[in-house]
Order: structure tokens, then C-alpha cells, then sequence
């Protein structure tokens, strides 16, 4: 079942100054950086604390692209802030088969990908306090691994995405807000 908070998605509106204010503020580093251009959202991953292994708890910087994209739309009723929060699990797939089995509706029939590789899934809101909830099983059996030497173009030699203090070039990925998904929040 759910294991433990893997991350909290904040939309913000400079997604830059949003970096530097987590960098400054209280030294979380970005690590991961991710353009999904169908969903009209750019993100940014900072990690908290933890490790790539399964136990690092994350801070997901979320800012739309254009102004038709579920981020953008959320952002015209709600503001800057949060956005969505994310459990970890170690099988996304049955979670969400169990927690549809006691009525909460599942967005989406099968788990997609996510941030660097992972497999998410979304609750409705309306069926969980209002909160828009996420389940994620990362790539690497927990909270978003980086993926593996040699299979992320933006990664380096060691796999990874991210030198600390720096920012990755922009990739393709899921970002929250699926296009068929019902209004969020």
C-alpha cells in the first residue's frame, strides 16, 4: 500500500525564481528538469531529503507553458501554491485498483509515465477532500530514480540529469493535468 509522501507539486508562475527561492531559502537542489510539451507544463524536481533509492522525498515546481494546459487553468481559479500531493508505492497499478475497489475514482485506466521514468496515477479530488492526489512508483522501485547511465539524452556519464546547483536541459515527459482527465480542483 501507500508507503510515505513522495512529493508536493506547487504550481508557480516563475518557474526560475521559484528554483532559486527552494535553492536559497532552504537548499534544496534541483535535480531534474522536464518539458512535456502535450500537457503544456515545464518541472522541475528538488530533491528534500533522501536518496535516489527509493527513500528521497521530493519538491515538484510546476509551471504551464500555454494557456489552455490543466496547470494553467488551475493556476486562473486557484492562484500559486499547491498543487497536488504525491504518495509512493511499490506497485502504483494495484494501489490504485484497491483504492478504485473503495470508491474513489482513478483518473486514469492504467498508470502512465512520470517524472524520470516513474509510473503515476491521479485520484479525483472530489472523492479526496478536495486535494488532488497522486500515487507514483518510481523507476527504480520508490521515489523517482534517475534513470540509468546512458538512457536519459540530458543525463551524464553517471546517469545523471542534474549537476548540484544546476539545472538539466528540458526533456519530454508527463507532467501533471492529462488532457482527458476531469476538472482538478
Amino acid at each position: 500500500m501507500l508507503s510515505r509522501i513522495d512529493h508536493i507539486g506547487i504550481a508557480c508562475r516563475d518557474l526560475d525564481a521559484s528554483v532559486e527561492f527552494y535553492r536559497s531559502a532552504y537548499g534544496f537542489e534541483p535535480v531534474h528538469r522536464e518539458v512535456n510539451e502535450e500537457q503544456g507544463v515545464e518541472e522541475v524536481m528538488l530533491r528534500v531529503c533522501g536518496t535516489d533509492d527509493g527513500g528521497a522525498s521530493w519538491i515538484q515546481l510546476l509551471h504551464p507553458t500555454r494557456p489552455d494546459s490543466p496547470v494553467a487553468k488551475w493556476m486562473e481559479r486557484h492562484g500559486e501554491g499547491v498543487h497536488h500531493v504525491a504518495f509512493g508505492t511499490s506497485d502504483v497499478a494495484a494501489d490504485a485498483e484497491a483504492i478504485r475497489g473503495r470508491g474513489v475514482r482513478v483518473l486514469y485506466d492504467e498508470p502512465r509515465r512520470g517524472s524520470m521514468g516513474s509510473r503515476i496515477t491521479f485520484l479525483h479530488p472530489k472523492d479526496c477532500g478536495g486535494v488532488l492526489t497522486e500515487l507514483v512508483t518510481s523507476a527504480a522501485h520508490g521515489a523517482h530514480a534517475a534513470p540509468p547511465a546512458g538512457t536519459d539524452p540530458d543525463a551524464d556519464a553517471s546517469g545523471q540529469v542534474a549537476a548540484p546547483g544546476q539545472v538539466a536541459a528540458p526533456g519530454r515527459a508527463w507532467a501533471p493535468g492529462a488532457a482527458d482527465a476531469p476538472e482538478q480542483g
